[in-house]
């Protein structure tokens, strides 16, 4: 028995080893942790139980029956983050480059099953060189069998992908269909086909970090939702997003102790300029009605005129989508569409409440935004909105014009509570162009038209631009002051705790993809 457990412990340090100590210390060389390095650190010390150390290809072209490595290029296995059980997958770029073969997919596919069958979080940590060329149409179709369990696996458990490395060719279209993926500064990338052939095809001269880096699908692509500085801040992100999911749909968030105590928030009140067309930011607001320091940003790098991310309010876990008047006057736009979209389809599959904070103009007009889809972009995220059965809570600070004014969250579409700060001007446009439009005539004839104009603005703002027509109809439930925000929210969202909707049975809806 002896020789028998020599043996096994001979082969298990051969795994551990991965590629050998030569490719480890290039990996390092490189400002990289290891496949197995990264594990240890994501998950609490000394809960990991790896599955499959001893897998190895099957492959025997090309002389690939003489390279032989216990793991096969991916360490997989399952432990907890903070005492949470989470399923984990890890690419290690010491073997093959971490190249994709029909084993390796297998591992992977076999975490992912028991992830579902148990209804806990999967992580993967992506560093590949792409499919394993000597294994031809078998690393493909192990590609497909992921691809096939990411959709499986859509809104039943949380999928997060962490891009550590190289993630090139058809390995994209996985973290693609995960819930979130997070993305290395300057050792990571992600395209579907390299500098080399953008060059060939189309004569782009163009590197890997622009064509894909970090910064590429952080700001113009939105492919990657966080970004981070090296390979130990991007696992504590990973953390951090974890805390304020549930381990699957048929569960709640973590829901921290809480006492509801003195939550005036007297900030508040001066956050809103007295013009009506002066920006502000919209992040003084989100800080002031939540849990201290507990807000998690999303996209924040792309789409800047909305903000969505992660808080807590009260101690419960919520989502808060917002528009930000600081970036394009906080218009909805095609980008900024399908970046609220997502993420409120995302927190309705998990049962996160919905925090609207709304201050919006309008649409972003113009032929680029027509010619883009806007409309059809734009009903993305009304029908996320209409279809979420989560806890919907909307305040408008200032402005809510036009079809906007429907689409955000309001109370037409299924929000549950609406309020609304004095400030807040509920209208289908400003009252300078419903003016110009309403008494066009009236303005023209006059002897002096600026006059006139100026008056008659005066006159349809009086009369809208405030929140008062709204509330008179129930559209918004109640007209607050600033500093009663916070504890307004924190009972509503109480309130709706066991809130529960019944749906027409269908197959899934057609959204405006």
């Amino acid at each position: 028995m002896d020789s028998k457990i020599k043996d096994l412990n001979e082969k298990l340090a051969q795994a551990y080893l991965g590629g050998g100590q030569n490719r480890i210390d290039k990996q390092h060389e490189k400002k990289k942790l290891t496949a197995r390095e990264r594990v240890n650190y994501l998950l609490d010390e000394g809960s990991f139980e790896e599955i499959g150390a001893l897998v190895t290809h099957r492959t025997k072209d090309f002389g690939m029956e003489k390279q032989q490595f216990y793991g096969d290029g991916v360490v997989t296995g399952y432990g907890t983050i903070n005492g949470r059980l989470v399923y984990v997958f890890a690419q290690d770029f010491t073997v093959f480059g971490g190249s994709l073969s029909e084993t390796h997919a297998e591992k992977i596919c076999k975490v992912m099953d028991l992830a579902v069958k148990v209804g806990a979080p999967i992580i993967g940590l992506n560093d590949s060189g792409g499919a394993r060329i000597q294994e031809g149409v078998r690393s493909l179709g192990g590609y497909a069998d992921i691809f096939y369990k990411n959709v499986q696996a859509s809104g039943v458990i949380p999928q997060i992908s962490a891009i550590m490395g190289p993630c090139a060719g058809g390995a994209v279209y996985s973290p693609a269909m995960t819930d979130f993926t997070l993305m290395v500064e300057d050792t990571s990338y992600m395209f579907v086909t390299g500098p080399n052939v953008v060059k060939t095809v189309t004569n782009e001269t163009v590197t890997s970090e622009e064509l894909g880096g970090a910064s590429t699908h952080s700001t113009k692509s939105g492919v990657t939702h966080k970004t981070s500085a090296n390979d130990i801040a991007c696992l504590e992100d990973i953390k951090k997003l974890l805390s304020y999911l549930p381990q699957n749909n048929t569960t709640s968030p973590p829901l921290l102790p809480f006492e509801l105590k003195e939550e005036l928030r007297d900030a508040l009140s001066h956050i809103i300029p007295d013009n009506a067309n002066k920006p502000y930011d919209m992040h003084l607001v989100i800080s002031g009605i939540i849990d201290a320091d507990s807000f998690y940003e999303i996209h924040k790098d792309y789409a800047e005129n909305i903000i969505v991310g992660f808080a807590r309010l009260g101690g419960r876990s919520i989502g808060i989508v917002a528009n930000q008047p600081q970036f394009l006057a906080g218009v909805l736009d095609v980008n900024s569409s399908k970046k609220a979209a997502r993420f409120v389809r995302f927190c309705d599959a998990f049962n996160i409440p919905l925090l609207v904070l709304e201050d919006v103009p309008g649409f972003l007009p113009g032929t680029d935004q027509e010619w883009n889809g806007i409309i059809v972009h734009g009903a993305k995220l009304l029908y996320a909105f209409s279809e979420a059965t989560v806890p919907r809570v909307t305040v408008i600070t200032r402005k809510a014009y036009g079809g906007a004014y429907d689409v955000m969250n309001s109370k037409h579409i299924g929000a549950d509570m609406n309020f609304a700060w004095p400030s807040a001007e509920i209208a289908v446009m400003g009252a300078k162009g419903a003016a110009e439009i309403i008494f066009k005539n009236e303005i023209k004839s006059a002897d002096n038209p600026e006059q006139k104009w100026k008056e008659k603005e005066a006159e349809y703002a009086e009369l809208f631009a405030n929140p008062y027509s709204a509330s008179e109809r129930g559209f918004i439930d109640e007209v607050i002051l600033p500093k009663d925000t916070r504890r307004k929210l924190i009972k509503a969202f109480s309130m709706l705790e066991n809130k529960e909707v019944d749906r027409p049975k269908r197959k899934h809806g057609n959204i405006p993809l």
